[in-house]
C-alpha cells in the first residue's frame, strides 16, 4: 500500500486538493482512498494554515518514479521546482506552497538518499501525520 500526505496553504485550498487528487488518480490509474480533511498551522515559518490529507492506493511503482509523477504533478498544479533547503544550522527551511505531495510509505520500502527518504521522516516528527493516518 502507499501512502501520500497532500498539503497546501495557498489560494483555493480545497479546490488544490481536490485537483490534486484527480491528477494523482489520472497519472497513476489508480482509485485512491481519502483521510478527512484536517487544517493545521504552518510548520517551520509564519505563513497561513495549511489544509492537509493522506491518500492510499495499490500499486507497484518504483520510489523514484512516484517522487518524479508527484513532482510533476505538482508542477503542473503551478508549484516552481524545489529541492530541501536548509539554514545555516541545518533547521530546514519550508515556505508557503499550492500543492506539496510527500510520500509517506511505499509498499514497505525503506530508503534514504540526497533526494528521497522513505518512510518519510513526518511520519514520525508530526502528530498530525499519524492522526490522518490513523483514519485510514
Amino acid at each position: 500500500m502507499i501512502y501520500l500526505l497532500l498539503g497546501t496553504d495557498i489560494d483555493d485550498r480545497r479546490a488544490n486538493l481536490d485537483r490534486a487528487r484527480e491528477l494523482l488518480g489520472k497519472e497513476l490509474g489508480v482509485s485512491l482512498h481519502c483521510s478527512p480533511v484536517m487544517e493545521t498551522a504552518a510548520i517551520g515559518f509564519d505563513g497561513p494554515a495549511f489544509l492537509n490529507q493522506v491518500v492510499s492506493f495499490d500499486a507497484e511503482i518504483a520510489p523514484y518514479d512516484l517522487l518524479r509523477r508527484c513532482q510533476a504533478i505538482e508542477a503542473a498544479m503551478g508549484r516552481p521546482a524545489h529541492k530541501a533547503e536548509f539554514d545555516s544550522e541545518g533547521r530546514r527551511i519550508y515556505s508557503p506552497r499550492i500543492i506539496d505531495i510527500d510520500i509517506l510509505h511505499l509498499n514497505g520500502v525503506c530508503m534514504k538518499d540526497a533526494d528521497l527518504t522513505i518512510p518519510h521522516p513526518q511520519v514520525f516528527s508530526r502528530p498530525f501525520v499519524k492522526e490522518l493516518l490513523a483514519m485510514m
